[in-house]
């Protein structure tokens, strides 16, 4: 099972792609070739748990499933989890969440633990991977695609990842003045939507209805508005902007830039030159 609390001899690499409040995302290789059970290992949190390469068994409450790229589960505090091994080694991906965030995510879930993965949902779960360089908003969003859809197809009852509608407009106006602000709940999407009084999926689901770009491209497109700025009046360390404007390093703030203007920043420089 792809867990890094599992014994050394079972694992032979782990790391942890992100840590924020409330949640943290592991990518974790384990090693393993055995038909019989493991011993019983509780978790200490909620966790989704999605298979990227391998498949191993699972059993809990006396309950087996396979868990394989096209099968993934949810765990919560309290569930026995044994595991067997009986076609190797195995590669996933371990999002774990803390108690207050769950609720907000996945409500009073209650229901199946396991969950089909259909190719959507296998692409938003390789992309929380690949959207490490910006935790904050870029994960954060692809984790709300990935849990989504994962608690949607468990629950047996609407949950807040249950679509919905309300009033975008108003949602929309007043997180752009926050990220305009740059307010100190701006700096991620969850904060945000706790700071707006609004779940963190009706946020997300806004910028696309209303403005027509996802919440993660408008505030990208913020930060390269303000990176157009200081290239104008002659910012030459790019290292320096890429801080300042809380990219993950300079690459990051090339690409981004790229992106939205077309150009990168040492172009912009020369095309702004007084």
């Amino acid at each position: 099972m792809s867990d890094p609390r599992r014994t050394v001899r079972l694992v032979l690499e782990a790391f942890e792609v992100v840590a924020r409040p409330g949640y943290s995302v592991s990518v974790v290789r384990c090693a393993d070739d055995h038909t019989g059970w493991s011993a019983a290992e509780v978790p200490a949190g909620h966790r989704v748990v999605l298979v990227r390469r391998g498949r191993f068994r699972r059993r809990v409450r006396g309950v087996i499933a396979d868990a394989d790229p096209t099968a993934a589960y949810l765990a919560g505090p309290g569930d026995e989890e044994c595991f067997a091994h009986p076609a190797g080694g195995d590669v996933c991906t371990s999002v774990e969440f803390g108690a207050p965030l769950w609720r907000r995510l996945a409500g009073d879930r209650a229901g199946p633990s396991t969950v089909y993965v259909d190719a959507a949902l296998e692409l938003a779960h390789r992309r929380v991977v690949a959207s490490a360089a910006d935790p904050d908003y870029a994960l954060a969003e692809q984790l709300l695609a990935l849990v989504g859809g994962a608690i949607t197809q468990a629950a047996r009852a609407p949950t807040p990842a249950s679509p919905g509608r309300g009033d975008d407009r108003a949602v929309v106006a007043r997180a752009r003045e926050a990220i305009v602000a740059d307010a100190p709940a701006a700096a991620g999407l969850f904060p945000l939507a706790e700071a707006l009084g609004v779940s963190p999926y009706r946020l997300s689901r806004a910028f696309p209805r209303e403005l027509g770009v996802s919440l993660t491209r408008y505030r990208n497109r913020v930060r390269v508005g303000r990176a157009l700025e200081r290239l104008e009046a002659g910012e030459r360390e790019l290292a320096v902007l890429a801080a300042d404007l809380g990219f993950a390093d300079q690459a990051h703030l090339t690409r981004t830039v790229r992106e939205h203007a077309g150009v990168p920043p040492g172009a912009v420089r020369r095309l702004l030159a007084r």
